[in-house]
């Protein structure tokens, strides 16, 4: 591309498409490299009920979709590409999409973060490798089944509160006491009888060859151990940024 823009956004989710909004509004006419999996992690959330504007609640994907037509209505461009690498050293940035390249007077930087798993942790439970733990929480568990989380935030009760509806029972696993949760999402679990809350444990070994069958874990206090049953193992242990493209691969 030989001419500059004024304005590139790597990254397409909310705070991304926020940003192109604002730089389209402002007839900056940004292009937005929002990468395959646009949306960021919103894609994969269930009911969103804090945001301003929705007041029955919103389900990630179609947030997400809104944000993108609500930038685009404004001029702004995308590209549903990855960013390979970056020049940064002088103006025009550039920004390359494989052999495509893109230079930008400015770039602003949303790439946003991918969830962790317990299997990249330095100290990974038994298992965890050998199983790949996947998200589950679309009603793909069996009816009547127990599934369990490990996890302490918001998202974590959000999910657990989803698979009740489809009959599942749901173990939350968190190794302290405390839970980072807001305080609706924690009394909304405590009030439903499919919801079990164990703490503070963590999780010492994945059970099950081909397919989870339940899960050892250990007291973080007591050192005590226990195996519950589950049928499915979610993971919610925050997210690492993904900036790989920028400044190199992240830490573990």
């Amino acid at each position: 591309m030989d001419e500059a823009r004024e304005l590139i956004i790597i990254g397409g989710g909310p705070a991304g498409y926020t940003a192109a909004l604002y730089a389209a509004r402002g007839e900056l006419k940004p292009l937005v490299i929002e990468g395959f999996q646009w949306g960021g992690q919103l894609m994969a959330t269930s009911d969103v009920e804090n945001y301003p504007g929705y007041p029955e609640a919103v389900i990630g994907p179609k947030m997400m979709q809104d944000f993108r037509s609500q930038a685009e209505r404004f001029g702004a461009e995308f590209v549903t590409d990855d960013v390979t690498s970056v020049d940064f050293s002088s103006q025009p940035f550039r920004v390359f999409v494989e052999k495509d390249e893109y230079r930008a007077e400015a770039v602003i930087v949303a790439t946003g973060a991918s969830a962790r798993w317990l299997g990249s942790r330095p100290r990974a439970p038994a298992g965890a490798r050998r199983l790949r733990l996947c998200d589950l929480r679309r009603g793909l568990l069996p009816r009547q089944s127990r599934s369990s989380w490990v996890a302490g935030g918001d998202s974590a009760f959000e999910e657990a509160l989803f698979l009740t509806r489809f009959g599942t029972k749901v173990t939350l696993i968190h190794r302290r006491d405390d839970f980072r949760a807001s305080q609706i999402m924690v009394n909304r679990a405590r009030g439903n009888d499919k919801i079990e809350l164990l703490t503070p444990y963590v999780v010492e070994e994945v059970l099950g060859d081909a397919s989870v069958s339940g899960v050892r874990l250990r007291h973080a206090v007591s050192g005590v151990e226990r195996e519950i049953e589950a049928q499915g193992l979610f993971v919610a242990i925050r997210a690492r940024p993904q900036y790989e493209p920028l400044l190199g691969p992240a830490r573990p």
